[in-house]
Order: C-alpha cells, then structure tokens, then sequence
C-alpha cells in the first residue's frame, strides 16, 4: 500500500488528530505491532494496513477503545484491544516486535510520556516509534540511551501539530506545536525470543 493511500484511508477515521505513518525500517509489515496509548486507534490501524501479523491497541479510557474499535471494523481490520493502564499490563520481556504510540505529552502529568517510553523500551524487540514535543528533544535521548537502555535514538523528522481543545485543561482552543517522530532500538534483551500473545 502506498503511503497516499493509507493517509487517505485514514483521514477518515473518527480521530483526534491526523498523524503520518511511514514503514522504511521493515519494523511493521509482518510484524506484531502494539499501540501504547492507542486512542482512536489511528496508528495501529496504520500498521495493520501496512502489513503487520498482528496489532494490538492498548489504552486506559474504554470510550476511547471504543472509537477505535469501531474505526478498525470501519476498515475490516483484525485489531485487538485491550484496556489497561500501561504500568499495569503485567508483560515481562519482548513480547512484540514493534510499538507505535502517540504518548500523553508530559504537560498535564508530568514524565506520563517517559512512563510510555520506558514500557515500550522493555516489551519491544525490534523498534519503537514515538511522538514527543520538539523542546523536550535533549531529555528524552539522554533519558532512552542512559537510563531506559535504548540502543539508539533517532529523531526521524519534526512536525507539527495543531492540537484542538478536546479536554477540559486545554486552555486553548487550539494549540500549534512542534513534535518529534522517533526512532528507538532497545537492548536485546539476552538474545529471547519474543513470546506470542
């Protein structure tokens, strides 16, 4: 599937915001992928029209799981779901190859993005893609090479987004920022294998 197609697919998800996927490392199509944060389920159902073996979208809030459900049988895609705070999965090791998140910035709870990151460094094998603002950049390689063990840290290419006011904090009615798409490499975790779900 070529990526003008997958955006136009996705373009009209129910969704709260309109993020880009792209798949040039070989870390989705036949892959089993998970969706940290999942929402409305956009990414994972990126990934699943990408190819990937096998998506599964996780988040804590059941209307969002919902939505996502509902956008992943608009598109007849095989997604499963599963609502569950991050912290409490209760996964040990590299259970997926892949994970895809859009987390929580950090500006409501702060370090509730560093949380995301640090789960999806410990359950991925293979990669790990993840938005964060552009102004946290130094932190957040220091943090995934020095204290979360990632191999490497990349950032692919700067956005930006145009937050609408979804929430009650959001003071704003819509909020113009700059975010990075990164890449992370974790740690082989002692040469296991991943288990299937």
């Amino acid at each position: 599937m070529k990526l003008k197609q997958l955006e136009g697919l996705l373009g009209d998800l129910q969704q709260f915001s309109n993020p880009k996927a792209e798949n040039s490392f070989g870390d989705v199509s036949n892959k089993v992928v998970a969706d940290l944060g999942c929402g409305c389920g956009t990414l994972g159902a990126a990934a699943a029209l990408l190819g990937a073996e096998q998506v599964i979208g996780i988040d804590i809030d059941s209307h969002s799981l919902e939505i996502a459900s509902l956008n992943a049988e608009d598109l007849e895609l095989d997604i499963n779901f599963i609502q569950s705070d991050i912290k409490n999965l209760g996964w040990r090791g590299q259970i997926v190859d892949t994970v895809v998140m859009n987390p929580p910035f950090g500006t409501q709870k702060k370090g509730a993005d560093m949380d995301f990151l640090f789960v999806a460094l410990k359950i991925a094998s293979q990669a790990v893609y993840s938005l964060h603002k552009t102004s946290t950049r130094d932190h957040i390689k220091r943090v995934a090479l020095r204290a979360f063990n990632a191999s490497s840290a990349e950032v692919l290419c700067e956005l930006r987004f145009d937050v609408p006011q979804l929430y009650k904090f959001h003071k704003k009615k819509e909020v113009d920022i700059a975010v990075d798409l990164w890449r992370f490499v974790p740690k082989d975790n002692q040469g296991k294998e991943r288990k299937d779900i």
